[in-house]
This record gives C-alpha cells, structure tokens and sequence, in this order.
C-alpha cells in the first residue's frame, strides 16, 4: 500500500510540474521585459523615438526610401531591432525605405514586457502616424519574423494602409490563434497552452488580440507572402491555413531544410530575390 501511495504521489507531482508549473513559468517568462542597449544604426540610418497611442516611447532605425515605398521591419519575440540588421540593410540597398522598429518592452523601447506582442498593433500605430507625416513616402509594406510577423498580420484589419506584407515564421499568439487548427482543439491537446496564455494575461495584465486570421480577413487588399520553415510541421500547417484564408492574396514558400526564421541565413540569395520581387510588385511596380 505505501508503495502505491509513494507512486501515485510521483504521478501527481510529475502531472503538477508538466501541466500546470512549467506553462505557469513559461508564461511568467513571457512577461518580462527584454530590454538592453542595441548597436549602432546601419549605415546611411537615423535612430529615431515614437509614442503610441498609450504613453510609450519606442527607438527605432529609419532611412527614407528611394522608390516610394518604406517597409516596417519588426524582430522576433525576446530580441530587438539588431537583430534584424541584415533584413534592414539588404531591403535599403534595394532602394526601399526602412523603419526597423524595437516593440515594446524590447531592445531600447518602454512598456511592459509581452514576448507574444499583445500590445502590438499600438506600436504599429506609432508607426503610421510617423510615416503619415514622411512626404517622401507614397506606399507601405512591412517585413516580421515570428512574433514581428504575426504583429504585422495582427495589425492589418486596423491599418489597411499597410499593403504588402512578408510574415516569417508566423503561428499563433493567443489561444484563440492556437485552437484554429482543428487537430489542436482538444482540451488534453491544448491543456497546456491554455495554462500557459491564462498565465500570460494574468502577469502582465494584457488582453489577447483578435484572431490574426480575422485580421487577414478584414484585410482584403493586402497582398502577403507567407514563409514557412519546411523543418517545423506546426509552422506549414499555421501559414496553409492563413494561405486558404487570404486565397489568392497571398502566396506561401515552404522552405525546405530550414529551421524557425532560418531561411535568410540558409539560403540569402534566393531570400533576397523572393522579398525584392514581393515587395516592387506590390509596392513600386504598380505606382510607376
């Protein structure tokens, strides 16, 4: 009999930390602020300051473009705009415009931390109303990687105005973007992440976005280039099922071998092309 009870203990406490303390932790983490010094603008870039709507400062890098069209760069969760210094750099030596942007609790920017970026589409907002005030700047696109991409996707029902978007590694943010996939709506499935996103709401305060599939739908004249690491299942099966709600509004490029945001350095070349060739024919080619 003792030794059943000491083995049901085990299972409890085993069923405690894999079901409810580490989504608990997981979701803690999530709150913090990532916040630290970012290197020096790329060259021929300003660094420049925003205010949301709500009070808070953003940094940011930006140079003016030479065709017409500036693209918002945004990083992935826990990083900065550093980290996309190359994605910058590349788009700029194309003639493009660049506003490569820290989101809020990250890099040199204030507000609480939120590694899934719930308050995003306040930042984008910043955003716009700094491009609105650019003469030189005729047409809008943006560029994200992971929780960048899905803070652009986020965004599109609320500024239309950005019309061509490149979602990198985009998935989901909040339980309601997690229980899109029919495979995951199970309760035993999706246990955790539920404990994990309630965990998220309850240290930072925040609200959970809308869906970004309902974004994509309100979104209707703007173009989107999906990309997805062809070594990560969940991430194809995530951007086919914003491809099927986009139609023919959006393209996908699976990309074979790679790993989460990993096409850049896998294969520059032909990440270069496909972003170029996106971005002038929905942003240049059509206002010439």
């Amino acid at each position: 009999m003792k030794a059943i009870k000491i083995t049901l203990i085990c299972i409890l406490s085993l069923a405690f930390i894999l079901y409810i303390l580490l989504p608990v932790g997981f979701g803690l983490y999530a709150s913090f602020e990532k916040t630290g010094e970012v290197g020096l603008p790329p060259d021929g870039f300003n660094t420049i300051q925003l205010l949301t709507e709500d009070g808070i400062q953003l940094k940011a890098w930006y140079k003016s473009p030479e065709n017409g069209a500036v693209i918002l760069v945004l990083h992935g969760a826990n990083s900065s705009r550093d980290s996309v210094r190359s994605h910058a750099q590349m788009l700029s030596d194309n003639g493009f415009g660049v506003l490569a942007l820290d989101l809020r609790g990250h890099g040199e920017s204030k507000g609480g931390g939120n590694s899934f970026g719930w308050n995003s589409t306040r930042d984008v907002g910043a955003v716009m109303l700094f491009l609105k005030e650019q003469t030189d700047v005729k047409m809008i696109g943006g560029l994200g990687l992971s929780i960048g991409g899905e803070a652009l996707l986020g965004a599109l029902s609320t500024y239309p105005q950005v019309r061509a978007v490149i979602a990198d590694g985009a998935t989901q943010r909040s339980i309601k973007d997690y229980l899109v996939l029919p495979a995951r709506q199970g309760l035993v499935r999706s246990w955790s992440t539920r404990v994990m996103y309630a965990a998220v709401g309850f240290f930072t305060g925040d609200t959970p976005p809308a869906r970004l599939v309902d974004s994509i739908i309100d979104a209707k004249e703007t173009r989107l280039l999906l990309i997805a690491a062809g070594g990560v299942k969940s991430e194809i099966e995530y951007n086919e099922y914003f491809q099927n709600t986009a139609g023919n509004r959006a393209e996908l490029w699976v990309v074979p071998g790679s790993g989460h945001t990993g096409a850049y350095n896998l294969n520059r070349e032909e990440y270069e092309h496909r972003v170029i060739k996106f971005f002038y024919d929905t942003l240049v080619q059509d206002k010439e």
